[in-house]
């Protein structure tokens, strides 16, 4: 039945609510790139690209600024109304850090002592983490190094981790003036059992790539060290062993002076990524040949159960968050900040605690006892 005198509009809409006025090339910034996807055969796929949403600040291992968070929303938002595109990759410059959260530079000199100002920049953030769960692509965090703080929080957020087994993860939220309520007090219950949970949350404790493939938190693991043209594993994390003396040693750290040789012999191979991007290539292309709607439904359903507890919490925690810039997170981020002029990036906790336990009102004096102080020249 031909259906010509029907009206019809055939001009493609653009869905895209910004420009490129978020995006840069200079750090620090995020970078918006499109690829080709590529086959198992090496060959470019004409007219079917990735999304690379990249943190581009590797002086300060691709922690994120208030305008780099800008640039996290608009690719994601770009990505999912690209037509194009199969699928979004997350990842940071270099081969250090993926992301260790907040630019504490910018938290230490702007927002901290600033509730207000902090709680319209976590309206950002939030923005962040909702703009990778609801991105209409699947969304890869190709981790290049440290995802450590909120830069563990965004990654989680996305639906695949491929790592390199240098990255080592982790939060830093209680020890450096914060709480781990960008995602990890919500996410972390799903994925783990309530104690690993807790103490990943609140130990700030880093584990190595191995062993968050070993409790399911990373997807794929690969070498990047590449010595006389052959790739090695890690040496400073035990992967040869499951069990030792009855615990589970998979995946741990080496200790003392056999952790330090590792780390030493490491100086001097570089680094390879060849065997992260084929993997991240291969799920780009286990994407490509899925139908595209059933693709996004069966992923939906299974963020819908991430999104539901961070949907619980987000706007209670922003308000916190903000709050806590006029107390703890002054005294943390500032200590961070200075860690080089005085070399040490943690306040004094126990005298901290010895004030709160006499009574003592947050004020100059306070900051003044617990903050380190500048080293003697």
């Amino acid at each position: 039945m031909a259906l010509d005198w029907l009206p019809q509009d055939n001009k493609i809409k653009d869905h895209n609510l910004w420009g490129d006025e978020h995006f840069g090339t200079q750090p620090p910034c995020t970078t918006y790139e499109l690829r080709l996807v590529i086959d198992q055969e090496g060959n470019k796929i004409k007219g079917l690209n990735t999304a690379w949403i990249i943190l581009n600040n590797p002086n300060q291992y691709n922690s994120y600024t208030t305008d780099m968070v800008k640039g996290v929303i608009a690719g994601f938002n770009r990505a999912s109304m690209d037509r194009s595109v199969v699928a979004a990759i997350f990842t940071g410059v270099g081969d250090k850090a993926f992301c260790t959260g907040g630019n504490t530079k910018e938290y230490a000199e702007y927002y901290s002592g600033r509730p207000t100002e902090y709680g319209e920049y976590m309206d950002l953030f939030n923005g962040m983490v909702d703009a990778i769960l609801n991105c209409k692509k699947p969304t890869i965090c190709r981790v290049n190094g440290m995802r450590v703080a909120g830069g563990q929080e965004i990654g989680m957020a996305c639906d695949i981790t491929v790592s390199s087994d240098l990255a080592v993860f982790g939060q830093a939220g209680p020890r450096h003036g914060s709480a781990p309520d960008g995602g990890s007090t919500d996410f972390l219950p799903w994925y783990l059992g309530i104690e690993d949970a807790m103490w990943n949350c609140i130990s700030c404790e880093l584990w190595s790539a191995y062993k968050m493939n070993r409790v399911s938190l990373v997807s794929k693991v690969l070498p990047v060290l590449k010595k006389g043209g052959t790739f090695m594993r890690n040496p400073t994390v035990i992967t040869d062993k499951y069990v030792e003396n009855g615990e589970i040693v998979y995946g741990e750290f080496l200790k003392g002076e056999e952790f330090k040789k590792a780390k030493e012999a490491m100086k001097s191979v570089p680094t390879d990524f060849e065997l992260l991007d084929k993997t991240v290539s291969d799920i780009i292309w286990t994407y490509t040949n899925l139908m595209p709607g059933c693709l996004m439904k069966s992923i939906d359903g299974i963020r819908l159960k991430k999104k539901f507890f961070w949907d619980q919490t987000k706007l209670a925690n922003r308000h916190w968050l903000a709050a806590n810039m006029a107390t703890e997170a002054f005294l943390g981020f500032h200590a961070f900040n200075n860690r080089k002029l005085t070399g040490s990036d943690v306040i004094d906790f126990v005298k901290y605690r010895r004030l709160l336990a006499d009574g003592h009102p947050f004020d100059a004096k306070l900051i003044e006892e617990v903050l380190p102080k500048p080293k003697s020249k």
